[in-house]
């Protein structure tokens, strides 16, 4: 399974820098989880192929450029653009964004070849396909509606925790899928910003620390995301004096392979 987190910032030289702002993770140059800087990072032939997208979650910097991807596609989509979220969060997604007033509602919309866009429901705790893989589903502890995932393609598996703080059913997936190569988890901000991570439902190194202990599997790669650009040294200062093995900082724009 190969997985990218796409660069969100470049350099004057066009590339890729290693601040993450908005999220987006693209897997096997095919399935987007989050949107985030999906519009302006994917490669042409990456926008080809990408048709389905999971939504963990609406907030902005997972969705930013979801919009502009498919309006950029719209004349081209020979198929639907199948956006895969819980109904929570398409109600959100119409509500908030495809409403008329801050983008098209494009579940309404048709080009030559048909429907533009649809949205597919996604259980909860139950495993469903997503193109070639199969994914799992469970709430995760964040201020708005949001889940973790289980990927897999039928020999390896992805966790991604998505934006959460302390939560149990994510962990208890986890600890009884098998055959896991790789967790994906977040570390927002730094200890000295605790009060604030809480608050906002994130984790910071010496939380994620004491989170990690719930993880029953061993020598799986466990990867940092979502750290806040501000913060960003500090944070990879703490997490490396947590001396948790194989536990490493994702870098945008780099592709792993599990």
């Amino acid at each position: 399974m190969r997985i990218q987190l796409l660069p969100s910032t470049f350099d004057a030289n066009g590339c890729a820098t290693q601040e993450q702002r908005l999220t987006c993770f693209l897997i096997d140059d095919c399935v987007a989880v989050d949107a985030g800087s999906i519009a302006i990072a994917l490669t042409n032939e990456q926008r080809s192929k990408v048709r389905d997208i999971i939504v963990t979650h609406p907030h902005m910097d997972h969705i930013a450029s979801l919009p502009i991807f498919i309006d950029d596609l719209y004349p081209t989509l020979n198929e639907p653009m199948r956006i895969h979220a819980t109904p929570e969060v398409i109600r959100l997604l119409e509500r908030d964004v495809f409403n008329w007033n801050v983008y098209p509602r494009f579940s309404e919309l048709t080009n030559d070849y048909g429907p533009v866009m649809e949205y597919v429901p996604i259980p909860l705790g139950e495993p469903f396909p997503v193109a070639h893989l199969t994914v799992t589903a469970v709430p995760v502890n964040h201020i708005v509606p949001t889940v973790g995932l289980i990927v897999s393609d039928g020999e390896k598996s992805v966790a991604f925790s998505s934006d959460t703080a302390e939560t149990e059913e994510f962990w208890s997936l986890l600890n009884q899928a098998q055959h896991v190569h790789a967790l994906l988890i977040e570390a927002s901000f730094p200890n000295r910003m605790a009060q604030l991570a809480e608050v906002s439902r994130h984790f910071t190194p010496a939380s994620l620390g004491e989170e990690l202990r719930k993880l029953n599997h061993n020598g799986l790669d466990i990867m940092a995301v979502h750290i806040k650009p501000a913060y960003r040294e500090e944070v990879i200062e703490q997490l490396n004096a947590l001396q948790i093995p194989n536990l490493k900082v994702m870098e945008p724009g780099k592709t792993y392979d599990w």
